[in-house]
């Protein structure tokens, strides 16, 4: 098949995307789960969007390539640009220009209407074989009134179609087109806004900005309006251990967690196979269906929400035993700060003061460990450490120690 710029199956590019991004190190070689042509001709649509972060370093092992992108450099995310190269059929470009010329002047039109018009104005200037038929204009038509392009009414029993109307001044919206097009999950929404605009709007530049992230869009999309519309999913767990994996997961979705730390999301749903809640990293998921409306969808949120008070990030420990932990913080007179961040940060926890210069954090959660990172950032202030699961604390007193060792420098 010939090369084209367009792609059919975004899972593919997004895949080879990843890669580059997070194993630039790699060399065509080492990319052996499709044939070396796939590799060349994705490669070649990922520099046609990407260009500008498209790097090269030449090994013995042949030449590598990698994205390179800094967040803190560059006002929007490059990663949009793949679900905008969509391919489509003669049909669909051709049906979109035909419809909304023909319903651009603001008139109605039923789809016998259309058609003949089609047939009258278009296509008697071509000599074509393509003959479209009333079926195919009215799927079309009803496609567009479901993405709210088209508008439909019903006078007598015929359907008559007119074009939305486009009220709103994206001007007056900029600034949060700015913001929420890099750091709203769906963005690439607002990016596919700013497209329209004569002038990009380009306020906000962001330090921790997890682009990478933008790929997950479409399925984040799917899980989004399965939990929406209560219904069961089924989707294929494409793990690192299990990249060539067929097994379908029949799944009740329930929310998505984003990390605050790493930027990675996370679905929370019911497993209709193991009978109990799990985790999926949302990068790994693919081949999405949306199935069966869950009736007692109220039943499996009041489970969720149960699970969720004990929960730190997405691990549940051995077998849902809850580690309490206490940790006391001193802070001077000019660090208010460390309270009202306690406060802000504590999600299961709670907070109590002490004193004018001392307050303790209190939290009974699954799995203890996964709060190291955060309890590292409050190193200095710490005056007592307690868990109910000792190696919590050894483990972050053996930190110290292993770090003092690397940059405490000699007695």
């Amino acid at each position: 098949m010939a090369y084209s710029e367009l792609i059919k199956s975004f899972d593919r590019i997004r895949d080879y995307m990843r890669q580059f991004y997070i194993y630039g190190f790699k060399s065509r070689t080492e990319y052996d789960k499709k044939s070396a042509r796939s590799y060349d001709n994705e490669r070649r649509r990922i520099e046609s969007w990407l260009g500008d972060f498209m790097r090269f370093r030449q090994t013995p092992d042949g030449k590598n390539v990698f994205l390179s992108v800094d967040s803190r450099s560059i006002p929007s995310n490059p990663f949009y640009n793949a679900f905008k190269a969509k391919s489509f059929t003669i049909g669909d470009v051709t049906f979109h220009f035909y419809i909304l010329d023909i319903l651009q002047n603001g008139k109605e039109h039923t789809v016998q209407e259309i058609l003949d018009i089609i047939f009258d104005e278009y296509l008697c200037h071509f000599e074509s074989e393509w003959q479209p038929d009333i079926s195919t204009i009215r799927k079309k038509l009803k496609e567009y009134v479901s993405l709210g392009i088209l508008k439909a009414g019903k006078r007598g029993r015929e359907l008559y179609y007119s074009r939305t109307e486009d009220m709103v001044d994206l001007s007056r919206w900029e600034n949060a087109l700015s913001f929420y097009s890099e750091a709203d999950p769906l963005g690439v929404i607002g990016s596919t806004l700013k497209d329209k605009m004569d002038e990009k709007p380009e306020f906000f530049q962001f330090k921790h900005h997890y682009m990478l992230h933008a790929l997950n869009s479409q399925i984040l999309l799917q899980l989004l309006t399965a939990i929406g519309e209560k219904r069961r999913i089924k989707f294929i767990n494409a793990s690192r251990r299990k990249e060539n994996s067929t097994f379908w997961h029949f799944v009740l979705p329930l929310k998505v967690f984003i990390s605050t730390q790493g930027g990675r999301q996370y679905l929370l749903c019911y497993h209709n196979r193991f009978h109990a809640l799990q985790f999926f990293r949302i990068d790994y998921i693919k081949e999405i269906e949306i199935l069966e409306e869950e009736t007692d969808f109220s039943v499996y949120e009041h489970y969720c929400e149960k699970y969720r008070s004990h929960l730190w990030g997405t691990s549940d420990g051995v077998g849902f035993n809850v580690d309490h932990l206490e940790m006391t913080l001193h802070f001077e007179d000019n660090e208010q700060h460390i309270p009202r961040r306690l406060e802000r940060e504590k999600r299961n926890g709670r907070v109590e003061i002490v004193d004018k210069n001392t307050c303790k954090y209190i939290v009974d959660t699954y799995d203890a460990s996964e709060m190291m990172p955060w309890l590292r950032t409050f190193i200095g202030r710490i005056e007592k450490l307690e868990c109910s699961d000792q190696k919590v604390v050894d483990k972050f007193y053996e930190d110290l120690e292993e770090m003092y060792s690397l940059y405490g420098g000699e007695e």
